[in-house]
């Protein structure tokens, strides 16, 4: 695999890696600065985050998975990631080139709860995802109420881009996909009543606006930061 196919290949890659706060994807946020590689099929990726002072442990999962999905290209013989302008770059770059993991790069900080992070990020997106879902069905379903939803199965979902993200944000917290589960749940899969549904449903709404109001400033940022970053930038809430 030549260079310029390989940097397609990579960019696929990182369309995969999601801002674990956000929801969405680090290249339509704009924060893969730049992407190379070469004829021996070395990758490097630049990353760039809205501010300096951005939470290192968001900024070392990114950048972490980056390497990682990059990593498991086929002929990519090396990865090199670097996080640029963060007040924690020297750290974070250092403890990825030598693989250190989170532990080894940050020793103050526990590992597991680095993972606790993920899954309550996870958490949030699969609400958000769960809400959008849900608010097309009873769209285009006005004869619908909502406490009908609580027993709505995955199957009853329209063929739309938000049943797909729900279904990624299922898998990523290990929640079946079966056709005849329901789609209203709580934290840990367990389905909820019907009157348990007003409730959850507005969590659930609070978290999906308050994630699209935090992208949508997190670009305003990166546009100030970076004024090049504004053509990277895909369309909002995409994911």
């Amino acid at each position: 695999m030549g260079p310029e196919l390989l940097e397609r290949a990579a960019r696929a890659a990182l369309d995969t890696v999601l801002d674990p706060e956000l929801d969405e994807p680090i290249t339509d946020l704009g924060f893969v600065r730049s992407l190379e590689a070469t004829d021996g099929g070395v990758v490097t990726a630049h990353l760039r985050l809205p501010t300096s002072f951005c939470a290192p442990n968001f900024a070392y999962l990114m950048a972490s998975d980056a390497k990682d999905v990059l990593r498991g290209l086929p002929d990519v013989t090396d990865v090199v990631v670097v996080l640029d302008d963060h007040h924690d770059s020297e750290l974070i770059n250092h403890g990825l080139a030598a693989d250190a993991g989170y532990r080894g790069t940050f020793p103050h900080e526990a590992e597991e709860d680095l993972e606790q992070l993920r899954l309550t990020f996870r958490r949030k997106a699969h609400a958000a995802a769960m809400e959008r879902s849900l608010g097309l069905l009873l769209k285009e379903n006005p004869e619908l109420t909502e406490e009908d939803l609580h027993e709505v199965a995955i199957a009853d979902l329209p063929d739309a881009p938000t049943t797909s993200s729900l279904l990624l944000r299922r898998r990523a917290l290990g929640l079946t996909i079966a056709p005849s589960a329901p789609v209203l749940v709580n934290d840990h899969g367990h389905p909820c009543s019907r009157e348990e549904v007003p409730l959850r449903l507005r969590f659930a709404r609070a978290i999906r606006i308050s994630m699209e109001g935090n992208a949508h400033f997190c670009r305003g940022l990166l546009r100030t930061r970076y004024p090049e970053s504004a053509a990277d930038q895909l369309k909002e809430n995409a994911s």
